[in-house]
């Protein structure tokens, strides 16, 4: 009996590892998602979020159907504080790159966007809108290397020649032969290679083709108490074109406005693009949640205008902001998640992690 029981305690620890083992195999593969919507709230920090929330009467705002929520540092390769052209580049290439840098590290080195990698991965379609110019430092990041962000005549000349399908914002200025020092022509080169084209939201509605490029105004589009809904009708036209695609697509979707209504420290500007930025988001997980096979990540470059609620009216919707600053800040981010996947993002991680985390999740 004695020796029994000394056989039996020896083989306990064999017998849980083998359990382990079995219990690991069992475990079903997790979800992946087909699509991935990438969302950029510019200069969007948890006030911004916060003020938000409680103009939208609490239950009705788009952030609180977010199941997970997590935290992006945003700090770039050579600053505490990051500019939107180094915190444009890590989220969308997994990479730090100095201040004012667009997708190119300090030794010259290029680096692809997740959209570009998972088009040449996996075959994705892939996309952006944005209410800024198409050429500012978030959009820019996603197709774009160059050593200072208001390089805008190659800037353009890139973005013509990406392999990218849906390409919505406005400055449709910089692009015309006239206004450029170099003498091109980045449209008669976005139709030589199949692009429809529009210059307004109600053109860009009408377009019918699976290449699409929208310059929906002069320069800088207005704010959004004058564009109407650009933002939401471009980001689900952006839908609509890329499910063309049998592989599925990639989307980056930016409320460029924001970050503009904190530097100026205007409490009403940002409550507006805060609003039109929970209709796009509405929009957005109503979509995800017919589909099932989508991916929405919501998140911010960094912080601007060091936005603090000192106090408020829950009732009334409305809140008392303060100011500390007209620029950037260097606080971690929020990041809101829903979809296959989710769970990856409720955590404090680097806003180079998004990259790798939404290529492998598409593997």
């Amino acid at each position: 009996m004695k020796r029994t029981l000394i056989i039996l305690l020896a083989l306990l620890p064999l017998l849980a590892v083998g359990q382990r083992n079995k219990t690991v195999q069992q475990q079903p593969e997790p979800k992946r998602p087909r699509n991935v919507i990438f969302i950029v709230g510019d200069g969007m920090g948890t006030a911004q979020v916060y003020s938000s929330i409680v103009a939208q009467r609490g239950d009705n705002s788009a952030f609180l159907r977010f199941p997970y929520v997590g935290f992006s540092r945003t700090y770039s390769n050579n600053k505490y504080t990051t500019d939107s052209g180094a915190g444009g580049s890590a989220l969308m290439t997994g990479h730090k790159v100095d201040n004012y840098h667009i997708a190119k590290g300090p030794d010259g080195t290029n680096y692809p966007s997740f959209l570009i990698t998972a088009k040449e991965r996996y075959g994705k379609a892939a996309g952006f809108v944005v209410t800024s110019s198409v050429l500012d430092a978030t959009p820019a990041s996603t197709y774009a290397h160059v050593t200072y962000r208001k390089l805008f005549d190659s800037i353009s000349m890139q973005m013509a020649l990406c392999p990218f399908e849906v390409m919505i914002g406005n400055d449709a200025w910089s692009f015309q032969t006239p206004n450029r020092k170099d003498g091109k022509s980045p449209i008669d080169t976005l139709m030589a290679r199949g692009y429809e084209m529009a210059y307004t939201t109600l053109d860009m509605m009408r377009l019918k083709g699976h290449k699409i490029c929208a310059l929906l105004s002069g320069k800088d589009a207005p704010d959004a108490t004058k564009r109407g809904r650009m933002l939401t009708l471009g980001t689900l036209k952006a839908i609509e074109t890329l499910g063309f695609y049998d592989n599925g697509f990639t989307l980056m979707v930016e409320g460029s406005q924001i970050d503009w209504a904190c530097h100026n420290n205007d409490s009403a500007y940002l409550a507006a693009e805060m609003a039109d930025f929970e209709d796009m988001l509405h929009a957005v997980l109503d979509f995800a949640e017919r589909d099932g096979n989508t991916l929405v990540i919501v998140t911010a470059d960094h912080e601007t205008g060091g936005l603090t609620l000192k106090s408020g009216d829950i009732a009334a919707g409305t809140s008392r902001p303060s100011w500390s600053t007209g620029s950037h800040t260097g606080v971690m981010v929020p990041v809101f998640a829903y979809g296959p996947g989710a769970e990856q993002f409720s955590v404090i991680q680097q806003n180079t992690d998004f990259y790798n985390k939404i290529l492998n999740l598409l593997k």
